[in-house]
């Protein structure tokens, strides 16, 4: 792994535009394309892979990954084009202490993690963004689509992307003013459709022009995340019951379930009504899963706890909308930070709403702040985490 030889002169004149720029290079296209937009603004542009495996070969290749060695040498490949400098940090301990043990142990606990949201909070803007400002650089960029706004008294705002359909401001929810001062997105101001960014990848000569977006998890090579929480947690069996505590079926780890799954529950006998089953509740004390049916997954308030706040944090209760998902629709809740806590309600009942997870609350396109879920209220009451 290769390190800077010297970091840049902070003190350096600066025409007040130009700025030294850290540009984070998946090996993908957007990111590709976004270091591309910041050199030709005129930025002092260097790109930086990160490797994030100690064994790059175990992380997902090709379409489905974002951390392997090919993606290094794509990215290195890009960064030739553009003509700018490119190196490689070794984060992989810190990825594998921050995202991978985070993930397994949150699934341990009987929650639903999101470890993308994860890896921007401790990875790209703690762990990057620290080691690019202590070498001079002003700004990490990278290839997500989300808007930072200047303030007239000089504070940053995150907002949704230009278009909708393409926003990733939710994985970007847990990012502080302080981060948000040194981030940039340059994708996110655009209106521009994928098609149009792989084209503008093209005519710039980007061989990622045509590379297939990389999905699900990185870390998990085969995206069997059941066989991958098992070979770490081992197998433990236990009940799969419904509301009343009856006997169903069972299982072999409760950590393989999901708030709201419907498949592969392998019941012996169906429900009474007929109707699907879902998962309800996990719980790991008792090593049980309960199931039921799709009404009693209405979900009317929650409790987040570690409330991560876009600028300053609220000072009393509001409206706002609020997204639970990454490619989630928005909700209309009402909130009220109580301490370290976020105390929710849902104008209408939600399903499917997991411990765990990350909600993010929004005030029009702002993105005010993020947390994770820690109980939810139900119609018909479960056992909460």
């Amino acid at each position: 792994m290769t390190d800077f030889p010297g970091a840049p002169d902070p003190n350096a004149p600066r025409d007040g535009r130009r700025l030294r720029v850290l540009a984070a290079m998946s090996g993908g296209v957007d990111s590709a394309v976004a270091a591309a937009r910041a050199a030709e603004a005129g930025h002092e542009v260097t790109g930086v892979h990160l490797a994030l495996s100690a064994n790059p070969q175990s992380f997902r290749t090709g379409a489905r990954g974002c951390c392997t060695l090919e993606d290094s040498r794509d990215a290195r490949r890009a960064a030739d084009v553009i003509g700018i400098p490119f190196y490689v940090w070794d984060l992989a301990e810190r990825f594998r202490e921050d995202v991978v043990d985070d993930f397994v142990a949150e699934y341990q606990a009987g929650r639903t993690p999101n470890p993308c949201l994860r890896c921007n909070e401790k990875i790209k803007f703690a762990a990057l963004l620290d080691k690019a400002l202590a070498l001079g650089f002003d700004a990490v960029c990278t290839g997500h689509y989300a808007t930072v706004v200047t303030r007239p008294d000089g504070s940053r705002e995150l907002h949704r992307a230009s278009d909708e359909a393409k926003d990733q401001s939710y994985v970007l929810g847990v990012l502080d003013e302080r981060q948000l001062a040194h981030a940039m997105f340059p994708l996110g101001d655009t209106s521009t459709t994928k098609e149009e960014i792989r084209a503008e990848a093209e005519r710039r000569g980007l061989a990622v022009a045509k590379k297939p977006d990389s999905h699900d998890i990185c870390f998990i090579a085969d995206g069997d995340t059941q066989g991958f929480l098992a070979s770490r947690l081992g197998t433990a069996e236990g009940d799969i019951v419904d509301e009343d505590g009856n006997k169903l079926g069972s299982h072999q780890g409760a950590y393989g379930y999901t708030i709201g799954q419907r498949k592969g529950l392998r019941l012996g006998r169906p429900a009474p009504d007929g109707k699907p089953r879902y998962v309800l509740d996990i719980s790991p004390v008792n090593n049980t899963v309960t199931v039921g049916p799709a009404a009693s997954l209405d979900v009317t308030a929650l409790t987040a706890i570690r409330p991560r706040w876009c600028g300053t944090p609220p000072s009393g209760p509001g409206t706002y909308t609020a997204q639970l998902r990454a490619h989630g629709g928005e909700t209309e809740v009402t909130a009220e930070p109580i301490g370290e806590e976020i105390h929710v309600t849902f104008t209408a009942p939600v399903r499917g709403v997991a411990p765990g997870q990350a909600i993010v609350l929004y005030d029009g396109t702002r993105v005010v702040g993020s947390a994770t879920i820690a109980t939810t209220d139900r119609v018909r009451a479960s056992a909460d985490h």
